[in-house]
């Protein structure tokens, strides 16, 4: 299984860009879009100067727990720049969104509950809110994490949308808000859970 099939299989049809895009994004961006792989992992993600943005991370179920989810996380933090990346809501039906959040969580993410997300996936054409996690080494502060955001949602998610798929992506003014109030914390749960 070559390492498309490995995200399309294990993401939702609504998160997934196309292989086409992906490749282009590596082709054409490839000072910035980068993908590491192993036989049971796949991590496509973006470095800018200031932040890096987990596009998608996959480790297979036969890997899960030798660390491998870890070790690929800790070539990032590395580089002592904020994470950022995109989670589904928690759904108690799919157990792997909760196991995913657990990890983000015992890895020292944060979740940024003043960001709202939520922008028209490219594959179904529905609305797809997502929350945002972050993990910042310096301090860096949840209005940091929005422009960064920002620069990932136009430099790739963005890149080359109406040529690839024949329509236009939404402006980013519409995808992301900031000073959502009121809004939970997603990895409040797992964080508690973690300090006891």
């Amino acid at each position: 299984m070559n390492w498309y099939e490995k995200l399309n299989q294990y993401f939702p049809v609504e998160e997934m860009k196309s292989k086409e895009h992906m490749e282009t994004l590596l082709k054409e961006k490839g000072n910035v879009y980068y993908k590491d792989e192993g036989p049971y992992h796949v991590l496509m993600y973006a470095e800018f100067s200031n932040f890096s943005f987990v596009d998608y991370l996959f480790v297979s179920k036969e890997s899960r727990g030798m660390g491998l989810g870890k070790k690929t996380l800790q070539m990032l933090k590395d580089k002592n720049k904020p994470i950022l990346l995109e989670v589904e809501p928690v759904n108690y039906e799919d157990t792997d969104t909760e196991k995913r959040l657990r990890f983000y969580a015992r890895e020292g993410f944060e979740h940024a509950a003043s960001i709202g997300y939520c922008r028209r996936s490219v594959a179904t054409g529905e609305e797809n809110s997502m929350e945002i996690l972050y993990w910042a080494p310096n301090g860096e502060t949840e209005e940091d994490i929005y422009e960064a955001m920002k620069k990932a949602y136009k430099d790739i998610h963005s890149y080359k949308v109406e040529e690839l798929y024949g329509e236009t992506h939404e402006p980013v003014s519409k995808v992301l808000t900031y000073n959502e109030v009121d809004k939970e914390n997603v990895l409040e749960p797992f964080t508690n859970q973690i300090a006891n």
